[in-house]
């Protein structure tokens, strides 16, 4: 959520680089929400100060034995409208407070404007794509070759965009989640975590999922309880969103990323100076609906409602963050450089990058099937856009609470690590090297071939 005051103090300039990035803020609505209050809160003001200076002149009066009734009368009218104006108040904070909900972070200085994705900026290549002297295959054709990937099995499970793993691909995505997990507590000095998969509304509230992208997610309705509905807040008034909000109390929802357990686990909460920073992994499935991508990746596993995700989150002082931000990517590089798979790194524009993030760094794997490169990992630092939805604080060197910075990235994506795998590590035969360090989470297997 962005800092009120900075719109009060700055309307027309964060208005500018809310439309860097496509967003057009409703200056106007800002204004009417403001004067309101401004009103509101004057007239309380006024009022109090008027009822406390007539409660003086009847104690006066009474002591000089005159009548009170006309003074009387008058706060009895000025307490009946002060209580109308105190009811009133927290209708206008409310309806700001959906207003400012649904506003995404401004983007931070040093990221280019763009509109889309042809607008990123490629940082680095790292490694060499690899040359094959026959057919490339694409993952789910070397999957389905080793007896492995099941993706018929899984529909008849559970429906599309779902896979199944047998055998050594099961062992292979088990191996690498351990060994990410693995590098980034040994060598990276991260705590592991385990988590709930279920969350609730408030949670989701912190990272910025609620109430914008409700319909990305999955929900769970606890108890056969059933929503009075279950689609986005589009449309609704604010008096409606609210009303969803309490009707819901047996309501949970899928984690989409780990991040938001992983980074709630701050929330309301004052961190001692010393503690920071705080580092934090999780391997958690991860589940989205995938509103909005129909047609898009249907063949394989780049896009499924269910996968794994190795993340990365940090919670750092102000001063710290773009340090984080470059670390933290470079923990996520690591993986892929001992992997030995090739990638690049871009800086997302304006208009490409998360509703949260202030700056955002993807890393994308070389997948030859596909002879391009594809996201495996976005690295984002969000300032103060969560901790001030969370109220996730620090102490500062003056004793006063602070707003903490927030990072996270994958560090990785297990399946599209996997996919990875298969395409850059196949060979004529249809079997697949295993990279050196997953062969001691293998058994010491070196290569998966047709069982």
């Amino acid at each position: 959520m962005l800092d009120i005051q900075t719109l009060r103090n700055d309307l027309v300039g964060v208005a500018a680089r809310l439309a860097a990035r496509g967003y057009t803020l409703d200056t106007a609505k800002f204004e009417q929400l403001e004067a309101e209050r401004k009103t509101v809160q004057t007239r309380t003001q006024e009022l109090q100060a008027r009822r406390n200076a007539s409660s003086k002149l009847i104690g006066q009066a009474k002591a000089k034995g005159e009548d009170v009734s006309a003074i009387m009368a008058e706060v009895g009218a000025l307490g009946e409208e002060l209580k109308q104006l105190e009811s009133k108040l927290p209708q206008v904070l409310q309806e700001m407070d959906v207003f400012l909900a649904v506003i995404p972070n401004v983007p931070h200085a040093s990221v280019a404007v763009g509109k889309s994705e042809a607008d990123n900026v490629e940082v680095r290549k790292v490694g060499e794509i690899p040359k094959f002297a026959f057919e490339v295959q694409d993952h789910v054709s070397i999957g389905e070759g080793l007896g492995g990937l099941d993706f018929e099995t899984a529909t008849k499970i559970a429906g599309a965009r779902f896979s199944l793993l047998k055998g050594p691909l099961a062992r292979l995505h088990r191996a690498l989640a351990q060994f990410m997990l693995d590098t980034h507590t040994e060598q990276h000095g991260y705590t592991e975590t385990y988590v709930p998969y279920l969350v609730n509304a408030e949670s989701m509230r912190g990272t910025g999922q609620l109430p914008k992208f409700s319909e990305d997610l999955f929900h769970v309705y606890a108890g056969g309880k059933s929503p009075v509905e279950v689609k986005a807040y589009a449309g609704y008034t604010p008096e409606q969103i609210e009303k969803l909000e309490a009707e819901k109390l047996g309501t949970f929802y899928l984690i989409p990323t780990a991040e938001v357990p992983v980074t709630n686990m701050v929330r309301d909460e004052i961190v001692p100076l010393e503690k920071l920073p705080l580092k934090f992994v999780a391997h958690t499935p991860c589940f989205r609906s995938e509103a909005g991508s129909y047609g898009r990746d249907t063949r394989g596993m780049i896009r499924q409602h269910q996968f794994d995700k190795v993340e990365l989150v940090q919670m750092v002082h102000p001063e710290q963050s773009y340090t984080a931000l470059e670390e933290l990517l470079g923990h996520a590089e690591t993986i892929l450089k001992k992997l030995g798979l090739p990638y690049r790194v871009v800086k997302l524009c304006s208009g490409d990058m998360g509703f949260s993030s202030a700056t955002t760094y993807d890393i994308e794997v070389w997948l030859p099937a596909q002879n391009t490169y594809r996201e495996i990992s976005s690295c984002s630092n969000f300032e103060a856009f969560q901790a001030r939805r969370m109220q996730a604080r620090f102490r500062n060197s003056a004793g006063k609470p602070e707003l903490l910075h927030t990072l996270n990235g994958s560090g990785l994506a297990v399946g599209r690590t996997l996919v990875a795998i298969l395409e850059n590590n196949q060979q004529e035969d249809g079997s697949v090297r295993v990279p050196e360090v997953l062969r001691p989470y293998m058994g010491g297997l070196e290569v998966i071939k047709a069982s």
